[in-house]
């Protein structure tokens, strides 16, 4: 079953892809631009968040990523991850959506550039073709490390992403 984080962390890659300024850290002194896009997706535990990786989102088919997801957050869950999946990730995507969270900032992982916040998906009123009517509408916020990334490159990056989840054929991709 693939879930909308899933969706999300596989159109975060595809938007990274044309952004790759924001697949990047800030390391000493200097930018390091990363080639290949491993995200991290926050599993919620008992004590905590922890951030588990799947690497080369980019590459991989939205089946592939839902199922390297569920097994990463059970496992997460069950305490059995590797070091390596709890770190080197280049961008993260964290969803309270499922706590009916409806909008906030998510913190940076350092040394990454960005996090991506993801809220809940709920019914907004809106005006289509002069009439209102409801839709499902779920607010995102990107997090940057200025440093890095200005808030025009993040907002192309918001734009890149909000036409790619509009249109859910461009996640096959």
């Amino acid at each position: 079953m693939i879930s909308f984080t899933d969706m999300i962390v596989k159109a975060s890659a595809l938007a990274l892809q044309q952004h790759s300024h924001l697949n990047a850290s800030f390391l000493e002194d200097r930018v390091r631009l990363y080639r290949r896009i491993h995200i991290g997706f926050a599993v919620a535990l008992e004590e905590g968040l922890v951030s588990a990786v799947v690497r080369d989102c980019d590459r991989k088919g939205l089946g592939r990523i839902a199922r390297e997801t569920r097994d990463l957050a059970e496992r997460a869950r069950s305490r059995k991850l590797k070091l390596d999946e709890l770190s080197g990730s280049t961008f993260t995507v964290s969803n309270l959506g499922m706590f009916e969270i409806e909008e906030f900032s998510a913190v940076i992982t350092p040394p990454e550039g960005c996090a991506l916040a993801v809220g809940a998906i709920l019914p907004q009123p809106v005006v289509k073709e002069g009439e209102v009517v409801v839709v499902q509408r779920m607010k995102v916020t990107l997090s940057c490390d200025h440093r890095i990334i200005d808030g025009a490159e993040g907002a192309r990056f918001l734009q890149t992403l909000k036409r790619i989840l509009e249109n859910p054929i461009l996640l096959m991709g």
